[in-house]
């Protein structure tokens, strides 16, 4: 039930309040999230936890984030998300 509980936290918190962010983490989401390890479900959660702007700047490239385990989530989600476009 926990495990229920959680997913659907993860998935509201998904919902962002810009659409460029919502095309990019819901579909990785949906698609990638059960395929992570355990330790990349908890940094994809703790990546919800940044603020819009923050996440924004992030995956335009404008920014990369200061902690190296989150850029890392950062590009995994970038590429996972090109990969299921072209494939």
């Amino acid at each position: 039930m926990a495990e229920i509980i959680e997913h659907s936290r993860l998935r509201w918190a998904c919902r962002r309040g810009m659409l460029e962010l919502d095309v990019i983490l819901m579909p990785f989401f949906e698609h990638e999230f059960e395929s992570l390890s355990e330790l990349q479900q908890q940094q994809f959660s703790e990546l919800l936890t940044h603020d819009d702007p923050d996440l924004f700047q992030w995956f335009m490239k404008h920014q990369t984030p200061q902690e190296a385990h989150l850029a890392a989530m950062v590009e995994l989600i970038l590429e996972r998300n090109r990969a299921r476009r072209q494939g």
